[in-house]
C-alpha cells in the first residue's frame, strides 16, 4: 500500500506525521489521559517497551517540556522520564534511555538509580509481541508480557501510583483483570478512539498501586498463579473458565477520546492544498534498529538474486 493510500485510509497515521509523532499510537496515550488525567502530579515516569518512542514523545511534550519552559524552571525539579527497551531508539528531549529487559529486576535497579533512589509515579507500557492472527495465542502472549511488566512495576512504582498497559481482549481477560486487581484497587479496561474497532487491543488503566500487605516482589509469580487456580492452593492451571457462573467477573470497560472525533476504521479524503495535490509525508522517525531489519535484508538479497537470474535467462 502506498503512503498516499494509507494516509487516506488511516487518519491517525496521517495526523501522526503532520503533528510530528513517531507513530499513531501517540494518540492512544493522549486519549487515555483525556479520560483518566493520568499525568496529573507526575514527576517520575517509566515507559516500558518504548521503541520507536511515540509514548515517550507524549511524556516529553506533556510533562518535561512544559516544566522546562516554565519561568521558574530548575533542572533539579524537572520531571524524569526513563524509557526501557531491548532495542535502541532515536533520542527524545528529556527522556533517559535504558536498553534492558523488563523481565529482569536488575533493570528496575537501573531505573531507581536514575530517580535518585525514589520511585515512579506512573509506569506505561505499549509493548506487544509480533501478532500471529491466532487470537487466543496472541492474547496469552500479550498477557504474559503485561505480567512481565509487573516485575518492573512492583519494584519501581510508588504506592498510589498508576500503571497503563496494552492488553488483548479474549476469553482469559477476566483472569488478567483479577491478577491486576491484586495490586490495584481500581482497574479499568479502556478503548481509545484511535484504536481500531476491528482490533482486539485495549488498555488496562490501573490506579492507586497498593501491593498486598507483606508483599515481596520475589513472590510475584507464585501470587499470580494462585489467582489463576480455583482452589488457590495446588491447582496452578491459569485459565479463567472458573470465573463463570456465580464467580463471573464483570470488568469495567470504557471508550475514551472524543467519540465524535475521527473514526480509526473509516477512510477520509486527503486534504486539499493550494496549487496541487496533497504530498504524503515521510514517517517522523523510522526505527533505527528494528528486530526485523535482518529479515528485510535477506528478503532484499533474495529478490535481487531472482532479478539477476531473470536477466541471465533473458540474455541467454
Amino acid at each position: 500500500m502506498g503512503k498516499a493510500s494509507r494516509d487516506k485510509r488511516d487518519i491517525y497515521y496521517r495526523k501522526a506525521k503532520e503533528e510530528g509523532w513517531r507513530a499513531r499510537s501517540a494518540f492512544k496515550l493522549l486519549q487515555i489521559d483525556e479520560e483518566f488525567n493520568i499525568f496529573e502530579g507526575v514527576k517520575r515516569v517509566v515507559d516500558l517497551c518504548a521503541a520507536p518512542g511515540s509514548w515517550s514523545q507524549v511524556l516529553s511534550r506533556k510533562l518535561y517540556l512544559p516544566a522546562k519552559l516554565a519561568p521558574d524552571a530548575k533542572d533539579e525539579k524537572l520531571p524524569l522520564i526513563v524509557a526501557i527497551d531491548l532495542q535502541p531508539m532515536a533520542p527524545i528531549e528529556g527522556v533517559i534511555q535504558v536498553q534492558g529487559d523488563i523481565t529482569n529486576a536488575r533493570t528496575a535497579e537501573v531505573v531507581i538509580r536514575h530517580f535518585d533512589g525514589c520511585k515512579a509515579d506512573l509506569v506505561v507500557c505499549d509493548g506487544a509481541p509480533d501478532v500471529t492472527g491466532l487470537h487466543d495465542m496472541d492474547e496469552f502472549v500479550q498477557s504474559q508480557l503485561i505480567l512481565a511488566g509487573l516485575t518492573i512495576v512492583t519494584h519501581v512504582l510508588k504506592e498510589g501510583g498508576k500503571f497503563i498497559a496494552k492488553i488483548f481482549r479474549g476469553k482469559d481477560t477476566s483472569l488478567l483483570y483479577c491478577q491486576l486487581k491484586l495490586f490495584f484497587p481500581v482497574v479499568t479496561f479502556a478503548k481509545p478512539k484511535s484504536s481500531r474497532n476491528s482490533s482486539i487491543e485495549a488498555f488496562a488503566v490501573c490506579e492507586n498501586y497498593s501491593p498486598p500487605e507483606g508483599f515481596n516482589p520475589k513472590d510475584l509469580h507464585r501470587l499470580l498463579e494462585k489467582v489463576g487456580s480455583p482452589s488457590g492452593v495446588d491447582d496452578t492451571d491459569c485459565v479463567s473458565g472458573w470465573l463463570e457462573g456465580p464467580n463471573k467477573v464483570y470488568i469495567p470497560f470504557l471508550a475514551c477520546g472524543d467519540l465524535t472525533g475521527y473514526d480509526s476504521d473509516r477512510s477520509y479524503p486527503l486534504p486539499k492544498v493550494d496549487g496541487g495535490t496533497y504530498q504524503s509525508l515521510d514517517p517522523v522517525q523510522p526505527p533505527i534498529a528494528p528486530p526485523y531489519k535482518r529479515a528485510l535484508e535477506l528478503k532484499k538479497a533474495s529478490t535481487q538474486g531472482f532479478k539477476e537470474l531473470e536477466n541471465l535467462s533473458l540474455d541467454s
